[in-house]
């Protein structure tokens, strides 16, 4: 394998540094700026009062303070959208993993001619923007007394993940030969137990991958859950825009921006921790065995 050109070794190694700090660069400044006061992280004087500290030191005695968490967490109870949204995200994870891996599995081994109509189905829901589906279910959710509940969010959301869970596992399936199928089969599995033993474990990244986008859909979603949620109901990314909407006016900005960085860093520990598992996933999913 030919040596690569020194310059253009350089430039390659110059552009990815680049490209890194750039993309760290606005959330490592949050981080640091969630732990001044509003007077230095949006000072118009000079971004060095963010650096420095200069009005924190002033007016907590410290360079750096919790105030902004204390704020956010304490005084405006920034925990009850937290266990909001894990229920939400846990409940919308297990119900379209459940439904999914069983869906994705009979359509990738079916051989029926409705199987790519149902796929194609999903596909056209799932290309729809989810706040026009959402618009069609709030007259019969008012109607039932059903508005504004957690499970009820929980129903639309799996409802809107849904086709594109099916699509992802069913892909993920047919990277797996029909052979270990038939092979359980004939060793005198069941079909289902041919599913949960044999061909469960063997695309485990597969789910894992897909459970994480999934995760992220119901962790990251702001048109439903602030359309379907009561205020006491909210959960994490419509309560933090509620404080940029309401609190900015009374000079405490800093509460939305501890909230940010206490609703970005568990993304990126779950995504750290199940690196190698995405990355096997998405691989698998791409070559057909």
């Amino acid at each position: 394998m030919p040596r690569q050109p020194l310059a253009l070794k350089t430039l390659t190694n110059a552009f990815l540094v680049f490209w890194l700090l750039a993309a760290v660069f606005p959330f490592a400044w949050t981080v640091w700026g969630s732990f001044k006061v509003e007077a230095d992280f949006f000072s118009r004087q000079s971004w060095w009062y963010a650096i420095e500290g200069i009005r924190t030191t002033q007016q907590t005695g410290g360079a750096f303070t919790l105030d902004g968490y204390r704020g956010a967490w304490i005084l405006n109870e920034f925990w009850k959208p937290v266990i909001n949204t894990l229920i939400v995200t846990i409940s919308v994870t297990f119900i379209s993993l459940l439904v999914g891996t069983l869906g994705g599995y009979a359509l990738a081994r079916s051989n029926r001619r409705y199987a790519f109509w149902i796929l194609i189905a999903a596909l056209v829901f799932r290309a729809m923007p989810p706040i026009t589906l959402v618009s069609g279910y709030l007259l019969p959710f008012f109607q039932l007394n059903i508005w504004g509940f957690l499970p009820t969010t929980i129903i639309v959301l799996v409802a809107i993940n849904q086709p594109f869970t099916l699509w992802m596992l069913h892909s993920f399936f047919l990277s797996i030969p029909k052979d270990l199928d038939e092979s359980a089969l004939v060793d005198g599995c069941t079909r289902f137990q041919a599913f949960r033993m044999v061909i469960i474990p063997v695309m485990w990244p597969g789910v894992i991958t897909t459970g994480l986008f999934s995760f992220l859909l119901g962790y990251n979603d702001f048109a439903v859950t602030s359309m379907l949620l009561r205020q006491e109901n909210q959960t994490m990314i419509p309560k933090i825009a509620s404080f940029l909407g309401s609190i900015q006016s009374e000079g405490n900005v800093m509460y939305a921006v501890a909230a940010v960085v206490s609703a970005t860093v568990p993304l990126f520990v779950l995504v750290l921790f199940f690196q190698r598992q995405i990355v096997s996933g998405l691989t698998a999913g791409a070559v057909k065995g």
